[in-house]
């Protein structure tokens, strides 16, 4: 099933996709919401991030590949290394990334989320993967010059508009070998599968919820396979994942 968020008639509205129309529901899909009788054609209204989280929880080096990129194979961590996106961070498909004043690199991470469906604290990987409503795409962008000076990742990564993410929510796929591929003004520059991860998403659920409670609508994204770069002012980056979709945003001056 395929779970959306669109701006309709000024409003916020969720619903399921049946073929090219929305089928309306009453709140967020994680709340038992009931169908309101309403349809919408798809595109009449604009596409939303799937979610509205209370944050965003991600994870680095998570693909050998990646860390022998950005780093070398000697630097593969004992535990996951986790940190966080703020909410204001979280925009949806089609909206423009911007780019900041004075950041002189702004690179692309294609990476699979899920999206929490229930609260859990201290979860082991059975709990975390029951949690677990569905997948999307995220964008998880990177103001590189700014992540390498500091210490920690929370100014390089936490930019407004530095999290799309969508297009919608699919609650029936196994995210634990998909392919995904990033591609830059129609160019793929990276291209891996998730059975490549060091941890697979419900290890990772299970180590997050270990150190913070994760609530419904709470984001995890897990990591980003080689082959990350900059963007570029004008540039149109999109995110395929197997069984999900794609999630294509412009970078925009910011």
């Amino acid at each position: 099933m395929k779970i959306v968020r669109i701006e309709h008639g000024g409003k916020s509205v969720w619903g399921r996709i049946e073929s090219d129309m929305v089928v309306v529901i009453d709140n967020a899909p994680w709340t038992n919401p009931s169908e309101t009788g309403e349809k919408l054609p798809l595109e009449s209204g604009r596409l939303l991030a799937p979610a509205e989280p209370s944050k965003v929880v991600l994870v680095g080096l998570n693909y050998l590949e990646h860390i022998k990129e950005s780093q070398s194979a000697n630097a593969v961590p004992e535990e996951p290394v986790i940190f966080l996106k703020p909410p204001t961070a979280v925009i949806g498909p089609n909206d423009p990334i911007p780019y900041p004043a004075g950041v002189d690199r702004v690179d692309y991470e294609g990476e699979l989320a899920a999206v929490i469906g229930r609260k859990i604290r201290r979860a082991g990987e059975k709990e975390a993967e029951a949690a677990v409503f569905g997948y999307t795409c995220l964008n998880d962008v990177t103001a590189r010059n700014l992540q390498k000076k500091d210490v920690q990742w929370t100014r390089g990564k936490g930019f407004d508009g530095f999290a799309p993410v969508g297009p919608w929510i699919v609650t029936d796929i196994d995210p634990l070998d998909l392919q995904l591929e990033t591609s830059l003004n129609g160019e793929v520059r990276q291209s891996g599968r998730t059975s490549l991860q060091i941890w697979n998403v419900y290890k990772l659920i299970s180590f997050i919820s270990s150190v913070m409670t994760l609530l419904p609508g709470d984001i995890v994204s897990t990591g980003t396979p080689k082959g990350i770069g900059p963007m570029s002012v004008g540039d149109t980056v999109r995110i395929t994942i197997e069984g999900i979709g794609s999630l294509e945003n412009k970078v925009s001056s910011g």
